[in-house]
């Protein structure tokens, strides 16, 4: 598994931005493209922040193990600033879960970026 330290963005408009900076593998990174992402009210009341993360969404800025390893050590975490895209990825879609979840309110109100 090779870690490589990424950055993430996502434009919202006029709502602002969701960004961050954060060590993951290769593997990983692969593995959630596609999936939906769901941040919440992140922007604030009613912003309703979720999307599906595509490989455009990210930017590798370092795979030097080296490096990556010492600013996980220096930092204590390897989310370095702002918000990883990986934590936030909906349960039912980690379990592959395909029932409709139907209570009413209409997915496709958020604020999808």
């Amino acid at each position: 598994m090779s870690k490589v330290l990424v950055a993430f963005y996502w434009d919202c408009g006029r709502m602002g931005s969701v960004d961050g900076l954060f060590v993951t593998t290769t593997e990983e990174l692969d593995a959630a493209y596609g999936r939906q992402v769901y941040f919440g009210e992140i922007l604030g009341k009613h912003s309703e922040v979720f999307g599906d993360l595509q490989p455009k969404d990210i930017t590798v800025k370092s795979d030097d193990p080296a490096f990556i390893d010492k600013l996980v050590e220096i930092i204590g975490s390897e989310t370095i600033s702002g918000y990883n895209p990986l934590d936030y990825i909906e349960e039912s879609d980690e379990e592959g879960d395909d029932e409709d979840d139907d209570d009413g309110e209409d997915e496709d109100e958020g604020l999808v970026r």
